[in-house]
């Protein structure tokens, strides 16, 4: 058995079980993507995060399964092609039966089928010395292709303003912004005897990226004080950027 041959077609044969594997699960997940999110950025994040793991199976499990069933095949059993990719399917079941789950058992037996088939087709390939160029640029085009598809079907995104961020930050009970305005503004109140204002303000720091600061300020008869909280906001992250001041009596 050529060693160099064995890594090569078992690499390219994880490579296409992968990419195509993760592109399919990609797919079913398109249409449960968050409204306003590009489909394509959608759709390519979705890849990226199934190649993580169905990788990892497929290059460790998948491999060391794969060799096995090569070798025993090779030395006792009978060298037929639907035996090797059966036998394939079979151990593929594996994971789902593990975790009793007939849904990820019929996917890992799908995907270590088809990397067998994938495997024998790059076998007889070799043996002709014909190139296996072709599997390592058809998943990433197909892949490509279907982005560019997603995009196209993608609405515009609006734009994210200072109100938006102010509506992102103030989302939300029981946080420490919870009684500022929910606009960009001041109220005023009475807290046991205390006259407070509190202040909502915003502050374009980048492209949709906003300083968005809470301010109270307090007084009661001649004591008085103020209190900050500010977060640097973006279209779907929120982070503390800072804080200063005394924090408010009445809230003790």
């Amino acid at each position: 058995m050529d060693v160099e041959s064995l890594i090569k077609r078992k690499i390219t044969a994880t490579y296409v079980t992968t990419a195509v594997t993760s592109i399919i699960l990609a797919l079913y997940m398109a249409d449960g993507m968050k409204a306003g999110e590009p489909y394509g950025d959608g759709f390519l994040s979705w890849v990226l995060v199934y190649s993580m793991y169905v990788g990892a199976i497929v290059l460790i499990y998948g491999n060391l399964v794969s060799v096995g069933i090569e070798y025993l095949q090779k030395n006792w059993f009978i060298k037929h092609t639907w035996l090797y990719v059966l036998l394939h399917g079979l151990f593929g079941l594996v994971n789902g039966l593990f975790f009793q789950e007939t849904t990820l058992a019929i996917a890992g037996m799908v995907a270590a089928s088809f990397y067998a088939v994938i495997d024998r087709w790059l076998y007889v390939r070799d043996r002709v010395q014909q190139s296996s160029k072709l599997f390592w640029l058809f998943p990433l085009l197909a892949c490509g292709l279907l982005c560019g598809y997603f995009q196209l079907l993608s609405e515009p995104v609006p734009p994210f303003s200072k109100e938006d961020a102010v509506e992102f930050a103030t989302d939300g009970e029981g946080t420490a912004t919870e009684y500022f305005p929910k606009y960009i503004g001041k109220a005023d109140e009475m807290i046991h005897g205390y006259h407070v204002e509190r202040e909502t303000s915003a502050k374009e720091i980048g492209n949709e990226t906003y300083i968005i600061t809470f301010t109270e300020r307090w007084k009661k008869g001649k004591e008085k004080g103020s209190w900050s909280l500010s977060y640097e906001v973006e279209r779907q992250s929120l982070t503390i950027y800072g804080d200063e001041g005394t924090y408010p009596p009445y809230y003790q």
